[in-house]
């Protein structure tokens, strides 16, 4: 028999073009989730092969956080900033379930290199306040991030200046005179230095990088909250294999205490204890040193190898969002 489609899906939002959407793709077939456009890359209706209480939304990174906030979709991928940019009270409407280590980008406060007194948010405070004594006006600055300027702004007591809205591209304003500083997003801040602009030492506002982030707003029957548990084991697994290594021990006989002992210097895993042998899933970057010990505790051979998944009987994942959902 074949399976059918639930009337109310698990709704996923996925960015709609560019590297986000190939970095998004990546992210879900790691995890064996592989996403399909049944008519071809201008569908923009998808789905998740053998997964038919799912359907994946493609939609522009912007329009993924207004859904999320409206509860339009269950989940998305998208960026914090845009999330922190565009919905006030994220943390309460909002569960950002895992960071995804891709599109890490920086929002920053930059002002012109000539500026060579000020360095940190408090010299923008005095500088604000010169500049409109001696011009009669507010600095202005240019960003596409009005709310995550204000906040944070406020929070550094920087009050005499004003904001103007950038439709373009922001670095260029200071050049152009139409602002005396930008808040911009940045990877390496190559693109603000070809500008003549430097970053303040106490101006990241935001590290942010692409999130599946799950809506709080939504409306979620069991089935979807079913499928959104398989899902997220699925990611869990993946992610504790990519980060841990299987690593075998053979002895002539293991020596006493030695599995309690490896877990407690090492953060071990146990996973098999026998009179000759033991199994263990160890941190990716202990590996070495645990197996150099192994050796110095009798190992006759140590190996060491890949995990594709790891389950566990607990799901943080889940666990974390069922909790906000209760």
């Amino acid at each position: 028999m074949n399976a059918t489609r639930s009337s109310t899906p698990l709704l996923i939002a996925i960015p709609s073009k560019g590297r986000l959407q190939e970095n998004a793709f990546a992210f879900f077939a790691r995890a064996g989730l592989n996403l399909v456009q049944s008519r071809g890359a201008r569908d923009y209706r998808g789905a998740i092969e053998g997964m038919p209480d799912v359907e994946v939304l493609f939609l522009s990174a912007s329009e993924i956080a207004r859904e999320l906030a409206s509860g339009g979709a269950h989940f998305g991928i998208t960026g914090e900033d845009l999330i922190r940019e565009s919905i006030a009270d994220a943390d309460q409407r909002l569960e950002l379930v895992a960071p995804l280590g891709f599109g890490h980008a920086n929002v920053v406060v930059a002002v012109p290199q000539a500026w060579i007194d000020v360095r940190t948010m408090a010299d923008l405070e005095d500088v604000a306040s010169a500049f409109r004594h001696r011009h009669g006006r507010k600095m202005r600055v240019a960003t596409k991030y009005i709310n995550l300027t204000r906040r944070f702004f406020a929070t550094h007591g920087v009050t005499d200046y004003r904001i103007v809205e950038s439709l373009g591209a922001t670095e260029g304003a200071p050049a152009a005179g139409t602002a005396e500083l930008v808040v911009d997003i940045t990877t390496t801040g190559a693109t603000l230095q070809a500008n003549a602009l430097k970053v303040l030492d106490d101006g990241t506002m935001l590290k942010s990088e692409a999130n599946l982030v799950a809506s709080l707003a939504a409306q979620w029957t069991e089935t979807q909250r079913r499928v959104a548990r398989s899902i997220l084991a699925r990611i869990a697994a993946e992610e504790e294999a990519r980060v841990s290594r299987a690593v075998r021990a053979a002895f002539q006989t293991v020596p006493q205490d030695l599995a309690h002992r490896a877990k407690a210097q090492f953060d071990v895993v146990v996973v098999a204890a026998q009179d000759d042998e033991v199994a263990f899933h160890c941190p990716k970057k202990k590996v070495f040193a645990l197996s150099e010990w192994l050796i110095g505790e009798g190992a006759a051979r140590v190996s060491v190898a890949h995990l594709d998944y790891v389950f566990t009987a607990s799901n943080a994942l889940a666990d974390r969002l069922e909790a906000r959902l209760a």
